[in-house]
Parts: structure tokens; sequence; C-alpha cells
């Protein structure tokens, strides 16, 4: 794999300039994510629709490029998704980068821009950082899919059990 393959000038933009990476108020849940072989912190928030769908992700914190670029690519990727699509989205990528999906026509159509991450796959120390946002938004979206609230104290407990 060659170096320039992951950073390129559109993963590049994400993290220089990312779109969703702002405190959103009005949010109807919130869930922490933590890394702590690498100490990449997400705050991500979600606001649904009255659909039922996602109105609206965002995210703040701090990581490496890999984390927050791949939280920027997530946030707009679920924008108009139930939370059954998005968590089935959240398990397709991280069956991508870690080499369990590898069909780049079906990643691209349904991870779009996010299946540049792919080459993740082959850096096992950036696996975690890749899937961070991922992983936080599937374990909220659990949360809310059985209809259980999803506190900063549950998100806490649950990034504990995830990194044990």
């Amino acid at each position: 794999m060659e170096a320039t393959s992951l950073y390129n000038a559109q993963f590049m933009d994400h993290v220089a300039h990312p779109d969703y990476k702002y405190d959103m108020g009005d949010c109807t849940c919130e869930h922490d994510g933590i890394n702590p072989s690498c100490g990449d912190e997400l705050h991500l928030k979600v606001r649904m629709a009255d659909d039922g769908t996602i109105a609206e992700a965002a995210y703040t914190g701090h990581g490496c490029a890999v984390s927050m670029a791949s939280a920027d690519m997530m946030s707009d990727l679920m924008v108009g998704k139930t939370p059954e699509e998005a968590i089935k989205l959240c398990q397709e990528f991280k069956d991508m980068i870690t080499g369990k999906q590898t069909d780049q026509d079906q990643l691209e159509q349904d991870l779009d821009e996010a299946a540049m991450l792919k080459d993740v796959s082959h850096m096992p120390a950036r696996v975690k950082c890749a899937e961070l946002a991922w992983r936080t938004l599937s374990e909220m979206l659990k949360g809310t899919a059985d209809g259980q609230a999803s506190t900063t104290e549950d998100a806490a407990d649950a990034q504990k059990a995830a990194n044990a």
C-alpha cells in the first residue's frame, strides 16, 4: 500500500475543514467515544427527525487525522438514515476496516467516500482510530432502537467494556 493512497486531498480536506465538527444544540441523543490506545476522544450528538431518521449528526473532540476524518465522513453519510440503516452501515464499515468486506464496488455504493478508508485494514494500529466514531454511533443507536436513552454515564460504561 502506498502511503499516499489514504492521505489524499479528499481525506485531508475532512481533516482540515470538517463539515460536522461542531457542538450541536438541541440533540436527541449523545454518546462519548474513547480510543485509549491512541488518545482519540469524541463526543457524538445526533438529532432525530420526526420521521425517525437522523436529521443531523455532529461531533466534538480531538484525535489523529484518521479518527477525525472518519468521524466527519460518517456524520455526513448518516443524515437521512434510520437507526437500523445506520447500525448496518457501521457494521459494514467495521467489516471493511478489519478486512472482512473487500468488495470495493459495494463499499463505495454503501459507504460513499468513507470507502476510501479501506486501506486502514493494512494498518492495524489505525483500525481503532478509524472505527471510533462508527462504534460510538452504533452503541448510541442500539440504545435508542431498543427504546433506551443514551446517557454520558452509559457511554463511559460501554467504552470501558468495548476497550476491555
